[in-house]
């Protein structure tokens, strides 16, 4: 490649001025008051607007056994 090529530092800079990271829109749950991400289900209640989607208590329990197993194999 030849220096004819180059692109200006402008054309650089406003390729990249989209490149910038967004912080996630956050509400909060109507039952339990938690913040939890738009459009998606609490994970502390399991709910998604007032109705139950899944068992929160259930996956809260699998996750620590995942992570009691995890630990287990780790100190092996």
């Amino acid at each position: 490649m030849v220096n004819r090529m180059r692109h200006t530092r402008a054309h650089t800079g406003n390729r990249r001025s989209h490149h910038a990271l967004v912080e996630p829109r956050l509400s909060r749950c109507n039952d339990c008051n938690s913040p939890h991400r738009r459009h998606r289900a609490c994970e502390n209640c399991g709910k998604y607007q007032g109705r139950a989607v899944f068992d929160a208590s259930a996956s809260i329990t699998r996750k620590e056994k995942k992570k009691k197993e995890r630990e287990k194999s780790a100190a092996k």
